[in-house]
């Protein structure tokens, strides 16, 4: 899956869960959703699969949300996933 399909799901995911990505973060990284292990950043799957700590769901909805409020149009799913990884990089 990528990073960009799970932005287009995100009102669909468990806001419990987190989002793990493979860097360099673009919308094309491979990607998967899966709760935050106790004790660890990152779930053994994810790192299995080269996966590092991107977002969790409930925070990428509430950024998510927020942008496109501020908007006069509805942006694209790879502007949404840029302000993400934006997010992500320099205000998390």
């Amino acid at each position: 899956m990528k990073l960009l399909d799970i932005v287009g799901r995100l009102s669909e995911l468990d806001e419990a869960d987190t989002i793990y990505v493979s860097e360099p973060w673009t919308e094309n990284s491979d990607a998967m959703v899966a709760p935050q292990p106790e004790g660890a950043l990152v779930p053994a799957e994810a790192a299995k699969e080269g996966l590092t700590y991107f977002l969790e769901i409930h925070i990428a909805i509430e950024v998510t949300e927020g942008w496109v409020a501020s908007l006069k149009e509805k942006p694209s799913l790879s502007a949404v996933c840029e302000r993400l990884i934006y997010y992500a990089t320099y205000d998390a």
